[in-house]
């Protein structure tokens, strides 16, 4: 199941691609037709067939402008994309002095398969998860999660790596990108409608002239419906961009590793410890694991990590060690870091300052050469 083999599902993924994202700009100018729409119901109640050839009258007009926008919000979201990201999972570059271990795994991927090395970013973050930005070479950026690097070994940090690189590689990431940013141009033309709607309704009710008969009530009908339609299906389109593409990624994470095991592992360990604190649904959907459960479920952007995991069984082999149960880490984990210790019967536990495994009740005092009540201490 070698992802980078597999291109004809990947041709046909970027043809859809480019299909969806064609949609959403066709949805755009039906806000921008809906706009026009509740406007002239608004000004007058006259009869639908007149409304309607009114606001295409409107629509036509708008157009040039509706485009321009649409086009200075693309070229602000492609030149600060990666700013606004940052802002909001607080990822910063890191080098090979500060990373080593991280650096070198991602450089030595991207050497064995001639890949260009995007930029490397760490989130400090507790939750275990992983997901790549940019929309070119130069713009291409891969953010780690602090939970991630600390519960995964270099074998699994390796396949998410490797994950991440496949979605470059393939031109999901662009895809993506491209996707959220004409997305958030329709979000921002709908609640920009619904707000010169709501307010135009205010002052009309105030000056007596609230109350909509005939064909503008159906023509305002006509509108907000047209505007919910946009937005649901932007959403769709949305969710549609990155499910199989996900697929596809692990197979390639697999590809580059030659390591199956270690996707599964890794992905049993990312299982339900993804969710990044202060993120929006758009980034959560560049993520390793978007999760979802209950209801909710039906709009999840990510096969479930059990449907991953049957996949890279039946087509690339390894073994799956089920749910996993990790250990709980407080605090911060980065080496060097003075950690606070929890105290046991004996004082101060301080295995943890050194990275090591912290100690308990049935461990021998610190400092000192006696052991426990209950034997020496476990290893």
């Amino acid at each position: 199941m070698a992802a980078y083999g597999l291109y004809t599902h990947i041709r046909s993924n970027r043809r859809r691609s480019i299909a969806l994202l064609i949609g959403l700009f066709v949805l755009v100018y039906v806000m921008v037709y809906a706009g026009a729409l509740l406007a002239e119901a608004l000004l007058a109640d006259a009869p639908l067939d007149e409304l309607l050839r009114a606001a295409a009258y409107d629509w036509i007009k708008a157009l040039p402008f509706a485009t321009i926008g649409a086009a200075i919000w693309i070229a602000i979201a492609y030149k600060f994309h990666q700013s606004m990201i940052d802002a909001i999972t607080g990822g910063h570059v890191v080098t090979r002095n500060e990373e080593p271990r991280i650096y070198n795994l991602l450089e030595n991927l991207c050497i064995s398969r001639g890949i260009p090395m995007p930029a490397l970013r760490i989130a400090e973050e507790a939750p275990l998860n992983a997901f790549a930005t940019g929309l070119n070479e130069k713009q291409y950026s891969i953010t780690v999660t602090r939970g991630l690097i600390d519960r995964l070994d270099d074998a699994e940090v390796e396949a998410v790596l490797g994950h991440e690189l496949t979605h470059i590689r393939n031109g999901d990431v662009r895809m993506m990108v491209i996707a959220v940013i004409i997305a958030g141009v329709i979000s921002f033309f709908g609640e920009l409608v619904f707000r010169l709607f709501f307010r135009a309704s205010f002052y009309r009710g105030r000056g007596g002239g609230g109350d909509r008969k005939g064909g503008a009530a159906i023509a305002i009908v006509i509108a907000i419906s047209l505007i919910v339609l946009a937005w649901i299906l932007s959403v769709v389109i949305r969710f549609s961009l990155s499910r199989k593409r996900e697929y596809l990624a692990d197979a390639g994470a697999v590809e580059l590793t030659k390591n199956s095991d270690a996707m599964i592992a890794a992905l049993r360990k990312i299982e339900g410890r993804g969710e990044l604190p202060n993120a929006t649904s758009a980034v959560m959907e560049m993520c390793v694991d978007n999760p979802r459960s209950g209801f909710t479920d039906l709009f999840a952007t990510h096969p479930s990590i059990d449907a991953r995991v049957k996949a890279l069984i039946d087509y690339a082999g390894g073994h799956d060690p089920g749910p996993l149960a990790l250990p709980e880490i407080a605090g911060p984990e980065r080496s060097g870091e003075q950690q606070p210790h929890p105290s046991g019967p004996w004082g101060p536990m301080t295995g943890r300052q050194q990275g090591e495994p912290s100690g308990g009740p049935w461990s021998a005092p610190p400092d000192s050469p006696i052991p426990g009540p209950w034997g020496p201490r476990r290893p």
